[in-house]
């Protein structure tokens, strides 16, 4: 399995920026998505996450970390194994690597926790500047 995101950049403070995450030999109906971000001498943070697919085809559930909600929307494409981070209102401080990951779909309520999740992608960088 490999996971890669990619969409990163400098951006402006109240920018917007979407980063992507491209799966590959996953199946995005086996797998809850998260994204993860990392500063330089912190713990990597739970950024946002969604569910798995279900039957229909569609995803019910997804959470976010408190200082992003109303600003980021994740979302996910299952036909091209991709999840999105949809990044809106940026403020200095959401500047770090982002990392998308992949977390088994009967694991649900440990998608906060980094330590859960059994796939990493290699990190995009975010800068937003003041």
């Amino acid at each position: 399995v490999q996971l890669q995101a990619f969409g990163g950049g400098l951006v402006q403070a109240g920018g917007s920026l979407r980063l992507s995450c491209a799966a590959s030999s996953l199946t995005a109906s086996s797998y809850d998505m998260g994204w993860f971000r990392q500063t330089p001498g912190k713990e990597r943070e739970f950024v946002a996450a969604i569910d798995r697919s279900a039957p229909d085809g569609s995803s019910v559930n997804t959470v976010y970390r408190t200082s992003v909600e109303g600003r980021f929307t994740i979302s996910k494409d299952n036909d091209r194994n991709m999840v999105f981070l949809q990044m809106s209102s940026l403020k200095p401080e959401d500047t770090a690597v982002y990392y998308c990951a992949a977390i088994s779909a009967t694991k649900w309520r440990y998608v906060r926790f980094s330590a859960k999740y059994d796939y990493w992608g290699q990190g995009t960088l975010v800068t937003v500047s003041s």
